[in-house]
């Protein structure tokens, strides 16, 4: 489905507030208020969009396999472009790629929230296929199969973890997702058509793969996606069967499913992958990045050195400098546009663990200012420092404090009825807790008892 210009806020409040609202453990009624009165505003906009579902659920798994079909008969058509040596198709060059990482990442860092709510709901079995997805997304406990774990391992690995200057509309996507977990019992139908749409397996998932591959940052997250999302077995075809166990048998069959229509239009709404590749633009990012960085940073420079006049501290003081201050360093000689920027002296203090600025940018910010001073210069393909792991190690074994939360755990569970243990485990499966260390010993706990 095709994105369309996203909402940048429903009402009074920014979306990015709703959005850490709703990742605490357990949001308030405040909280629970605004996330509802967002969903009901994106429902209104969702309705006026198109729906390409079948108008019979007896046709969605036919409908769902044949959308992979398509979907991989382009990738077999992509790769053969690449065989031909036609450029990447998504990524220009490494900070591009980066620059997708951290933008995608307030959705990929709640994988899975929109099914939370269905837990407390596990015995009936018409909801089995949701709650098995959900605690798959949850790596059932496991910390090296839990998505939301293996995403912020990704950022921190790239230098991309600190999520300044997304704007609102990056938090779009998973507001809803949270909003839908927190609030599954009022907006059923909608969640069930979200999560139909959001587990059909995108062309852009395959691209994106390949290619950050290609650029050596490990593409294990989104390719563990691919293969979980699929129409035969995996979460593709659990949506579907979801959605035909759910069929009212009493009631109004048709406003159940225009309420399934208007939650898998939900997928449009926001920034989606592609829309945020298509975004990107190197200069405009490097000036936001040194924007930011000038705010924590315009008086800590001495004033021996100077500028077209002024000090760095002088070019630092006020907002809009930014494009002269890069301006003045290149008439300085400090940057050469379009050669090698190891031949920079800017560059020769900021890269480096003996440069005179080291640690002042992180991965993803030297990557931008790398990028844009070799502009045209074309060196040997840039690729990350590899840093794949062997998945099948969990690491030893916490002991001592590193384990002190299992244990609490552990204690607390024993002196529970048992729906009073499922209650615990399930508060400690939140997508704000889920990846903690109890949150995973929950998971652990939930899943051996659930399968």
């Amino acid at each position: 489905m095709s994105p369309i210009s996203p909402l940048t806020a429903v009402d009074c409040h920014p979306v990015r507030d709703t959005y850490e609202s709703l990742l605490q453990a357990q949001p308030d009624a405040a909280a629970l208020a605004r996330a509802g009165d967002f969903l009901d505003t994106q429902l209104v906009v969702a309705e006026m969009l198109p729906c390409d579902l079948p108008d019979s659920p007896e046709h969605m798994l036919a409908w769902g396999r044949a959308e992979a079909r398509r979907t991989t008969e382009a990738y077999a058509s992509y790769l053969q472009t690449r065989k031909r040596g036609e450029p990447r198709r998504y990524f220009s060059n490494l900070a591009h790629a980066l620059y997708f990482l951290r933008a995608v990442a307030p959705t990929k860092l709640v994988d899975g929230a929109w099914l939370y709510g269905l837990l407390p709901h596990w015995p009936e079995v018409r909801l089995q296929p949701l709650i098995q997805t959900y605690l798959e997304e949850l790596g059932n406990g496991v910390a090296a199969q839990n998505h939301v774990l293996l995403y912020r391992q990704l950022l921190a690995e790239n230098g991309c973890d600190e999520l300044g200057g997304l704007s609102d509309a990056h938090y779009i996507q998973g507001t809803q997702q949270l909003a839908l977990g927190h609030l599954a019992e009022r907006y059923l139908p909608e969640l069930i058509g979200y999560n139909l749409g959001y587990e059909q397996l995108p062309l852009h998932l395959l691209i994106s793969t390949y290619e950050l591959r290609e650029l050596g940052i490990d593409p294990y997250y989104f390719q563990l996606h691919v293969t979980i999302d699929n129409a035969s077995c995996g979460h593709a075809q659990r949506a579907v069967q979801a959605l035909q166990d759910n069929l009212p048998v009493v009631g109004d069959r048709q406003a159940f499913l225009r309420r399934v229509n208007q939650g898998y239009r939900l997928n449009q709404l926001g920034l989606g992958s592609t829309r945020v590749i298509a975004d990107f633009d190197l200069e405009r990012e490097l000036l936001a990045m040194l924007e930011r960085k000038r705010q924590v940073a315009g008086t800590v420079h001495s004033d021996h050195c100077r500028l077209d006049g002024r000090t760095i501290n002088q070019w630092l003081a006020e907002s809009g400098n930014m494009p002269g201050f890069l301006a003045a360093l290149q008439a300085r000689g400090w940057l050469h546009r379009h050669q090698d920027p190891s031949e920079s002296r800017f560059w020769q203090l900021v890269d480096g663990p003996r440069a005179a600025m080291f640690g002042v940018f992180s991965g993803y910010e030297r990557q931008l200012l790398h990028d844009w001073i070799a502009g045209d210069w074309q060196p040997a393909e840039q690729v990350a420092p590899q840093r794949r792991r062997n998945r099948d190690e969990e690491g030893p074994e916490p002991v001592g404090d590193f384990a002190s939360e299992t244990r609490t755990l552990l204690a607390q569970l024993e002196g529970l009825a048992v729906a009073e243990q499922n209650q615990r485990l399930i508060q400690l499966m939140t997508p704000a807790l889920h990846h903690s260390p109890a949150g995973l010993m929950a998971t652990r706990l939930f899943s051996a008892s659930y399968c």
